[in-house]
């Protein structure tokens, strides 16, 4: 058997006519950039995040610059995230001409540490932006309670945590600003880059949009000057038909996300997600802990199981930070998290028989390999 990382073909041939359908209409329509089939998306994604207002932009990574950017945030400040994540963030951030300050994560949550960001924060501090890491919700009162001391925007990372709840709450809606992604493996995935930046307050809404298109809301009448960063028409209709599912995928992933605990409790010491229950994990990854994590690898890849990890570097190791004089033991729990976790495969076509065929390839590994 095989058990790929994700499978993208298998999610498509299901909607395949749907999709078909709605790609066709652009088409026709030749609305491109902008249209109907743009507003259309922003109105449902609006409502899915419960949130008032919704930018399509180009992808996750515009979504947090220009978000950054509409709150004033540049040269000579400084914005304080997660060590641990994707470099969108921390990039987004330096793009600005601010400076990025990472904070560790938490053990258990691999989220912001929040006992830790006080101590982060300076005079040029302007904003904080958690990531809902792996689809987990970060700590949001606690950042709140910080935020509303020291005067700071939230901008939440919600790339990885579309549809994901924190206390009743759908992240995105919860701070000043949340940005997805919607990189095609993403919970919610295009059929190519995209991304949309949420937020509830109307004055912000309305600087995000004419940022993210030449810094103008009338053609040609630029009040500043801006970016071009648009979600466009074939993207914004495919990702229209997919959302009609997404509530049915999420529950999928949940399913598949218990079945793997359970099949996995007391194999090899390995460590499962750990959430807590007043916050709902939509595990667009499912990453586990695992003692001889390289070894383990090697061995699942010969057996045709797909895996990943998330991240093998912790940012502040990375060379692309090295001018901040950073070292491993500045952040021990992301530079100890970078050796031991491991995604398996994770998507809500997998089915049981597959999962099972990936817990017992690792109750293999460590009962006859080590």
């Amino acid at each position: 058997m095989k058990v790929p990382f994700v499978d993208l073909k298998g999610q498509y041939n299901r909607i395949k006519d749907e999709i078909l359908e709605a790609i066709n209409k652009v088409l026709g329509s030749a609305a491109f950039i902008g249209g109907d089939f743009l507003r259309q998306f922003e109105i449902n994604f609006t409502k899915f995040c419960e949130a008032d207002y919704c930018i399509g932009v180009g992808n996750g990574t515009d979504a947090i610059f220009i978000s950054l950017k509409s709150l004033g945030i540049g040269k000579n400040d400084e914005v304080i995230t997660a060590a641990n994540t994707f470099i969108a963030t921390s990039e987004a951030i330096s793009l600005t001409g601010a400076k990025v300050v990472f904070c560790d994560v938490n053990e258990n949550t691999y989220n912001i540490d929040t006992d830790l960001i006080e101590e982060k924060i300076t005079e040029k501090t302007k904003a904080i932006i958690p990531v809902h890491l792996f689809g987990q919700p970060a700590d949001m009162d606690k950042i709140i309670n910080i935020a509303k001391k020291y005067d700071l925007f939230i901008i939440e990372d919600a790339s990885q945590a579309h549809g994901a709840r924190y206390k009743g709450k759908r992240v995105g809606s919860v701070g000043n600003i949340g940005c997805f992604s919607f990189y095609p493996a993403k919970n919610l995935g295009a059929y190519g880059d995209g991304g949309a930046i949420v937020t509830n307050d109307s004055k912000i809404a309305k600087i995000i949009r004419m940022y993210a298109n030449h810094g103008r809301l009338e053609k040609y009448n630029h009040k500043f000057e801006g970016v071009n960063s648009r979600l466009d028409g074939i993207q914004a209709a495919i990702l229209n038909v997919k959302l009609d599912y997404l509530e049915e995928w999420l529950i999928k992933r949940k399913n598949n996300a218990k079945l793997y605990n359970v099949k996995l409790k007391g194999v090899g010491n390995i460590i499962t997600p750990n959430t807590p229950t007043d916050m709902e994990h939509v595990f667009h990854l499912y990453v586990i802990r695992a003692k001889k994590r390289d070894q383990l690898i090697e061995f699942l890849n010969n057996n045709g199981i797909g895996t990943g990890i998330h991240y093998p570097i912790a940012l502040p190791n990375l060379k692309a930070y090295e001018y901040l004089g950073h070292k491993p033991n500045d952040f021990p729990v992301s530079s100890m998290l970078q050796d031991e976790i491991i995604s398996l495969p994770m998507y809500p076509e997998l089915s049981e028989e597959e999962i099972d065929y990936v817990v017992n390839a690792i109750k293999k590994f460590y009962s006859e390999i080590y």
